[in-house]
């Protein structure tokens, strides 16, 4: 990939835009106060707090035009995928520091999981400044990073959103609380059947994971591979269809998603979709009225709501990063 260095500006030093999240699970004021005095000593650091969902978002637009040279993505995964779509389409190096329980971006793009590591690590990047394009995916008219799911693990998601202390608290221990409580509410009986259009054919399922990167994320420290043949830079995204989630199957597809040994995608209640550019998923169940049920979608990791159809698209080169 084409990598071009920034010009210096203002005494030699890069300016910075620091949009950090006061609310993201590791982060404090402290902490934050360290952060932008150690990061001073290499650039032109500003600052920018964020006040409310899809604040990052505003920030990112409005700083297309500020001049800046780098743009710093300070908490976790929801606060990335805000940046991110702030800054999809143009030439403004972004990178990230973390700040919540996850981290999968940073993770999966070598930047340190530490906060203090992952700032020495960007210190170090003033003197080795390579920008490089990375690949976006898009749900209707949202970016995401690193991955995208309609249906189990979207409903998942939307529970721990709604309880961000026991999510800050407990971490992977309650997402599988909230799965299997969720599993068997929801997925046990009359599920959302979702029909997948992708090249010109219908598949049938209850849930659709799709990847932009490898892995599709983490459980405490182990890697959730999903996917085969990932890649962020490779211009196309990763899927698979669970095509029903009884208790048998859920028991043997789960186990696989935590081992490297044995593919998910190789289930036979599984299809799985390479590199692939572009899907429509739209509801196949209606309620009693006759209307289509509503199905959640989650993006990198934030519950978005429930939609009746949504378009896939792959954005290769949407997106500028320095890691």
């Amino acid at each position: 990939m084409n990598t071009e260095p920034a010009v210096p500006k203002m005494n030699g030093k890069r300016r910075m835009l620091i949009i950090v999240n006061p609310y993201a699970s590791t982060v404090s004021d402290r902490l934050k106060n360290l952060v932008v005095y150690a990061l001073q000593g290499r650039y032109e650091v500003e600052v920018e707090a964020t006040e409310s969902q899809d604040h990052a978002t505003e920030i990112g637009r409005d700083a297309r035009d500020g001049g800046y040279d780098i743009v710093v993505a300070f908490g976790g995964d929801g606060t990335v995928n805000e940046v991110a779509n702030g800054l999809a389409g143009t030439d403004i190096p972004v990178t990230f520091l973390p700040g919540g329980n996850t981290n999968v971006v940073c993770r999966s793009l070598g930047i340190p999981n530490d906060v203090v590591d992952a700032t020495e690590h960007l210190l170090s990047l003033a003197d080795d400044f390579r920008p490089r394009k990375i690949d976006l995916g898009k749900i209707n008219d949202r970016y995401f990073v690193f991955a995208c799911g309609a249906g189990i693990d979207a409903t998942v998601v939307e529970k721990v959103d709604a309880n961000p202390k026991w999510k800050r608290r407990a971490g992977p221990w309650f997402y599988s609380w909230v799965a299997t409580k969720g599993y068997f509410k929801s997925y046990m009986r009359n599920p959302v059947q979702l029909e997948l259009e992708i090249d010109g054919e219908v598949h049938s399922g209850v849930t659709v994971l799709v990847q932009n990167s490898d892995p599709f994320t983490y459980f405490s420290k182990q890697p959730v591979h999903v996917c085969e043949n990932v890649a962020i830079d490779d211009g196309s995204l990763g899927m698979i269809l669970l095509k029903r989630a009884n208790l048998w199957d859920m028991g043997m597809v789960v186990p696989r998603l935590l081992t490297e040994k044995m593919k998910a995608s190789k289930h036979g209640q599984v299809e799985a979709f390479e590199e692939f550019t572009e899907a429509r998923i739209r509801s196949g169940t209606k309620d009693e009225s006759g209307q289509a049920r509503l199905f959640p979608v989650q993006v990198d990791g934030d519950y978005i709501g429930t939609f009746e159809n949504i378009k896939l698209e792959a954005a290769p080169g949407a997106l500028t990063i320095v890691a």
